[in-house]
């Protein structure tokens, strides 16, 4: 949905500014009623290149750790906008803190907590907003932070697990991709020098890695720009509905990746899903928020279709059996907790054991990738190598 940027007054008469996701700007003017702001403006933010960002950013982290001691200083009985200023005050990251302090200046000019947080979607997502409003409807709001802080974490710890598994092979790739660039660069005409100089007929293979080194020390600045071009142009593509669907699909098919892809984006599914229904989100929204937060286009989808035949009256487990992207042992577990009225509990049990099979996925796929990337980069080298002698070897026998 697009995000539109709005501008207007508080019931108090003070100016405020802020963007908000909607369908059209009549919804957007609608949601801004609700929230008694008298609206000025309202206009669409145009579609922008995402350029990167270094440092100001609101980590995952961030918001776990705002979360777990927010929940702590609800549960000492401390009051409501007390505890946003001690947070808001005592927070690192400025751009947190100014989100932080905001949201104690709306909650403290009359709005609710969630209604406070929603205005900030770069921060708090709707999975926050929705449970924390269905914290205060319950009078539960401790609680439904410390459920939201485990949430977080446990996210959190996913992402690492991954992030750190990526690490090293990727760290060894780009190495060895440096090394033997400046061996094609710098070396290899040394040699090539050389063997001119002598006289030598050069083999297939030797001439090969020449024409490639010249190719390289001519036109260095031409492979920088196709990468360049074509990591942003995939990066676009993939901004692209069709192409953000088409790559998500790609990937769930690519061996060894596509299946801890897969158990990563089940677990996020259970676990998402799971802390909603256990703090009194409905399910139909719950399943909406959920298919957003999946990270992968495909699973959204099967969600969003598995929503639809809910929303008709069916069961849960049934619709997500046929969408053929859960494993049969999630949907028969669902289909236990819709028997027994623990839908909740079982979706919680079905996430910590996928968070565990992300755990071995990993670790199997790093003792498979390590002897792979090391056999690729001695191929690599040991025909750079070979190349280099075998003219030498001609000459050595011409000379006897």
């Amino acid at each position: 949905m697009p995000s539109y940027e709005w501008k207007g007054r508080d019931r108090h008469g003070n100016p405020q500014t802020g963007v908000l996701i909607g369908d059209n700007k009549d919804a957007v003017i609608a949601a801004l009623r609700k929230q008694q702001i008298v609206v000025t403006t309202v206009k669409e933010k145009g579609k922008e290149i995402a350029l990167p960002k270094f440092g100001g950013g609101i980590s995952s982290k961030d918001i776990a750790v705002f979360t777990r001691q927010f929940s702590v200083m609800i549960d000492a009985g401390l009051p409501l906008v007390q505890c946003l200023e001690i947070l808001g005050q005592q927070q690192d990251n400025k751009a947190f803190q100014k989100v932080i302090l905001q949201v104690r200046q709306d909650v403290e000019g009359g709005l609710s907590l969630a209604e406070a947080l929603r205005k900030h979607p770069q921060a708090f997502g709707d999975l926050y907003v929705n449970m924390v409003a269905a914290g205060e409807a319950g009078g539960i709001l401790d609680t439904i932070l410390q459920r939201l802080a485990t949430y977080i974490e446990k996210n959190v710890k996913l992402k690492g697990q991954v992030r750190s598994a990526l690490i090293y092979p990727v760290a060894v790739v780009v190495i060895a991709v440096i090394v033997v660039y400046i061996i094609l660069w710098k070396v290899i005409p040394v040699f090539a020098s050389l063997f001119e100089g002598l006289g030598a007929s050069l083999p297939l293979l030797t001439q090969v890695i020449v024409n490639v080194s010249g190719f390289i020390g001519n036109f260095w600045w031409l492979i920088f720009m196709v990468l360049a071009g074509s990591i942003f142009g995939i990066q676009q593509y993939y901004r692209t509905e069709g192409g953000r669907y088409q790559l998500d699909k790609l990937l769930l098919k690519v061996p060894a990746i596509g299946l801890l892809l897969r158990k990563i984006a089940v677990a996020r599914f259970c676990r998402t899903l799971g802390t909603l229904l256990s703090s009194g989100v409905a399910i139909l929204e719950s399943l909406d928020i959920t298919a957003r937060t999946a990270g992968n286009a495909v699973i959204e989808e099967a969600i969003l279709m598995v929503r639809k035949e809910v929303e008709e009256g069916k069961s849960l487990a049934d619709p997500l059996s046929r969408t053929e992207q859960f494993p049969p042992m999630v949907c028969q577990m669902i289909a236990v907790g819709e028997q027994t009225g623990a839908m909740d509990t079982m979706l919680s049990k079905i996430a910590d054991f996928y968070e565990d099979e992300v755990d071995a996925a990993v670790e199997g796929m790093m003792a498979l990738l390590e002897p792979i990337i090391i056999s690729f980069l001695g191929v690599v080298i040991g025909t750079i190598v070979v190349a280099m002698y075998l003219p030498m070897f001609s000459l050595i026998s011409q000379i006897g």
